[in-house]
């Protein structure tokens, strides 16, 4: 069973895709730093530079980088494991703190909105802030962690519209709440919910706008660009 699961999961474990000079992800990110600081790949300057340069730092402030550093001394592979059990943990964490109607635990809020910054934050940081990184090993692996944060904030929206009495009327079911962040984040609205205070308003306003600008740009870019030579071609350098 265990010999099964190995090879279900980790699949066939090679080296053959390690970079011949082995860097931490830390140590990547730092360089992606100096390189932005230091305009190696691009002459930007002024708001750009200071948001570009944001997006690279704030990485180093969430736990998704130093899970990439411990299982870094490993194979790529069970990197890969560690990181998409991270994602599905972060996706689990609304979903049980709705089912559970653990919305007055301040705490785990609290919690649950510093993981969702780190994934609102590290989109953007793979458009705008990479110089450094190098190319992802696998496209599809990568679209299907995007579609799993995708989730994740529409779950985490969710959380954020039971703060309160926000809408019409109250959810009924936990998953209801759920199914308003998503026909909000696709600007649909069927009328049935809607709300009613500022702070949902705010809400929906910022969910919106994320999901029709942001997410679209992203999709194209990573499903289109990234294939493209020149963007994640510094796998060289590492």
């Amino acid at each position: 069973m265990k010999r099964f699961v190995k090879k279900l999961l980790l699949g066939k474990i090679t080296s053959k895709d390690k970079p011949r000079l082995h860097i931490n992800p830390i140590q990547k990110r730092i360089l992606n730093i100096r390189a932005i600081w230091n305009n190696d790949h691009q002459d930007d300057n002024g708001i750009e530079k200071i948001f570009r340069l944001f997006l690279s730092i704030s990485q180093l402030l969430f736990p998704g980088i130093y899970i990439k550093y411990f299982t870094s001394k490993r194979n790529f592979e069970y990197q890969d494991i560690s990181m998409d059990l991270y994602i599905l943990l972060k996706l689990l964490f609304p979903i049980l703190i709705l089912k559970n109607h653990w919305q007055e635990q301040n705490l785990l809020i609290i919690i649950m909105t510093y993981l969702l910054f780190e994934t609102v934050l590290y989109i953007p940081t793979l458009i705008f802030a990479s110089d450094m990184l190098s190319r992802p090993r696998s496209y599809k692996r990568s679209m299907m962690l995007l579609f799993l944060n995708y989730l994740e904030i529409v779950c985490a929206f969710a959380v954020f519209y039971t703060l309160g009495d926000n809408m019409n009327k109250p959810f009924v079911h936990w998953f209801d709440s759920i199914y308003f962040s998503i026909i909000t984040s696709n600007s649909i609205g069927y009328g049935d919910y809607y709300p009613v205070t500022l702070f949902a308003k705010v809400l929906v306003s910022i969910q919106a706008m994320f999901f029709l600008s942001f997410l679209v740009l992203f999709l194209n870019f990573f499903s289109s660009k990234v294939k493209s030579k020149g963007y994640f071609d510094h796998e060289s350098e590492l």
